[in-house]
């Protein structure tokens, strides 16, 4: 007998649900996704948001475990991968 698991973020049916949101902010909605857009740009924002909480508690769980990130690393890191080598040199 085959178990099924539940559906991930982005996966299984699409059901509506009800949600409130201030005039303003239905308003810039519609504004830039037009009135039937509106649901895949929710559904977006939504999926991102929770990558970002699953990254942030990722970080934490690593930085209970190793200490935290040392941040002149970080710094070098992210100056090697925007090809920025002279800075990458002074930081490390």
């Amino acid at each position: 007998m085959a178990t099924t698991s539940d559906p991930g973020p982005g996966e299984g049916p699409v059901r509506p649900v009800s949600v409130s949101l201030h005039e303003g902010t239905i308003a810039a909605l519609r504004a830039r996704t037009g009135k039937r857009g509106m649901s895949a740009y929710v559904e977006a924002l939504i999926q991102r948001q929770l990558e970002r909480d699953r990254l942030r508690e990722l970080i934490e769980d690593a930085e209970a475990e190793h200490g935290p990130v040392d941040q002149t690393a970080v710094a070098a890191k992210r100056a090697l991968l925007r090809g920025d080598a002279a800075d990458s040199a002074n930081v490390a």
